[in-house]
C-alpha cells in the first residue's frame, strides 16, 4: 500500500526553492515530493520533448498526475464534434507518451467545470471519454453538486462501471458548483484526493478583479488535518494506491501543508532526488 503525497504544479511555491536552485524546479521539487500534478496540459496539450525532459528530471519512482486539456472537459465551452473530440483526445493521449514509456504516468485528471451537471447528454460524453482513453488510468472530479445530492449512490456506480478513479474533494462548501466530501472509492487500485481548501467566500466568482488569485487561498490547521488521517485510514482498507495534492496555494500554503500531513501519517519517502544539487549546477 502506498501512498504519495505532492502538489498541483511545481512553478508556484516559494518556500519550495533555494534561490540558487530556481532554474531547476522540478529537480528540486522531487527532493520533496514523490508526485506532481501537471496544470499546464489543461490549458494547451504540450509538446513530447516537454514531457521526456520532465522524465529525465524526475527519479524513477517519481509519477505525474496529468490534467485533461479544458477543451475535453469543456472548460472552453468550444461547440465541437464528436468527431473533433475524438481527434483532440488522440492528440493528448499522444502529447504524453513519453510519461507512459517512462512508467511515470500516475493517472489522468478529468476536472469538469461547474455547469458540468448530471444530465443524460453528459452521462454519454462521460462514456465516450472513458472509451477514446483506452487503458489510461483516468480520474473524475466534478464541481457540479447534482451528480451527489439525490444520486450519489447512481454516480458512485456509474463510476466503478465505467472504470473512472473517483476524486475526493475536500473543497468550500459554496452551493452547486462545489461538492462535499464523498469518501468513497471506485477503483480498487487507486484512489486521488485533492485539497482546495475551504475558502466559502473566495470559491465563486463574486466579480472580484483577483478571483483567481483568492481562490484558492487557504491554509489547514492541524485539526482539519488530522480529521484526514482518520480518512485516510479507512481508505486504505479500498484501494493499494492513494495519491493526495495539495491545491490550496493562492497563499502559499499548499507546501507547508503537505509537508505537515506527510509528518501526521509518519510518511518516509526513501526514493527522492537527492537534495545536494548546487555542486552539479554546471551540468544542467
Amino acid at each position: 500500500m502506498s501512498i504519495k503525497i505532492g502538489l498541483t504544479g511545481w512553478g508556484d511555491h516559494p518556500a519550495l526553492y533555494s534561490q540558487s536552485r530556481n532554474k531547476h524546479k522540478l529537480i528540486e521539487y522531487s527532493s520533496h515530493f514523490p508526485t506532481v500534478e501537471i496544470d499546464s496540459s489543461f490549458y494547451a496539450i504540450q509538446d513530447k520533448q516537454r514531457y521526456q525532459k520532465w522524465t529525465e528530471q524526475t527519479p524513477d519512482s517519481f509519477s505525474f498526475v496529468i490534467k485533461a486539456y479544458q477543451t475535453l472537459t469543456g472548460h472552453d465551452r468550444q461547440n465541437i464534434t464528436n468527431r473533433e473530440m475524438k481527434l483532440i483526445m488522440e492528440q493528448f493521449k499522444q502529447s504524453f507518451e513519453p510519461v507512459v514509456e517512462a512508467n511515470k504516468l500516475n493517472m489522468v485528471l478529468f476536472q469538469f467545470p461547474p455547469w458540468f451537471g448530471l444530465t443524460k447528454q453528459n452521462i454519454i460524453k462521460l462514456q465516450k471519454l472513458r472509451e477514446w482513453a483506452g487503458d489510461l488510468p483516468v480520474a473524475l472530479e466534478f464541481r457540479n453538486r447534482t451528480w451527489f445530492e439525490e444520486y450519489r449512490d447512481n454516480t458512485m456506480d456509474f463510476l466503478r462501471e465505467e472504470d473512472w478513479i473517483h476524486v475526493i474533494c475536500d473543497e468550500p462548501q459554496a452551493g452547486t458548483g462545489s461538492i462535499p466530501i464523498v469518501l468513497e472509492t471506485s477503483n480498487n487500485n487507486q484512489a486521488l484526493i485533492r485539497f482546495h481548501g475551504r475558502n466559502v467566500h473566495g470559491w465563486n466568482n463574486h466579480g472580484q478583479e483577483n478571483w483567481r488569485e483568492v481562490r484558492f487561498l487557504y491554509r489547514y490547521n492541524e485539526k482539519e488535518l488530522l480529521e484526514w488521517v482518520e480518512r485516510i485510514q479507512i481508505l486504505k482498507k479500498q484501494v493499494d494506491h492513494i495519491t493526495i495534492l495539495f491545491n490550496n496555494n493562492s497563499g502559499g500554503d499548499a507546501y507547508d501543508n503537505a509537508k505537515q500531513l506527510i509528518n501526521l501519517l509518519d510518511i518516509r519517502y526513501e526514493d527522492l532526488h537527492p537534495k545536494q544539487m548546487d555542486i552539479f549546477d554546471e551540468l544542467f
